[in-house]
């Protein structure tokens, strides 16, 4: 998967904007302010870490190469995928959901409020 297809998924995320908060070789993708996907533009190829449920992140690591502990985050909630065109794409279209919705789930109720209110979408 190429880096403007894994940018398109996630701007099409209710309430997602981008950042470089890292500096300009880690596209950062964010909704209500945390962080749901982080994307390194220095490796190739490249790599992208996402947030994961414990037992699926496990559960990946074993099942594919490609995923490894994240790189500079909480390893329990985080994997790192190398995007060496090894893994099925629609695995990795499930993984770039499921970090969005897991971290839309901790939402406070007045941020889901919010949330739902957002129309447009952000970019910095």
């Amino acid at each position: 998967m190429k880096l403007e297809e894994i940018e398109s998924i996630f701007m099409t995320k209710k309430g997602a904007i981008k950042e470089f908060p890292f500096g300009d070789d880690t596209m950062v993708f964010k909704v209500m302010n945390k962080m749901f996907g982080l994307v390194s533009l220095k490796n190739s190829p490249l790599s992208i870490n996402l947030k994961c449920d414990p037992n699926d992140a496990i559960a990946y690591r074993d099942i594919y190469e490609c995923v490894k502990p994240a790189y500079h985050m909480n390893k329990k909630h985080w994997n790192t995928i190398i995007l060496d065109g090894t893994m099925n794409e629609e695995i990795l279209k499930e993984m770039l959901d499921d970090s969005y919705n897991l971290v839309i789930s901790k939402l406070t109720k007045k941020q889901k409020e919010e949330l739902k209110l957002h129309n447009n979408k952000q970019e910095i």
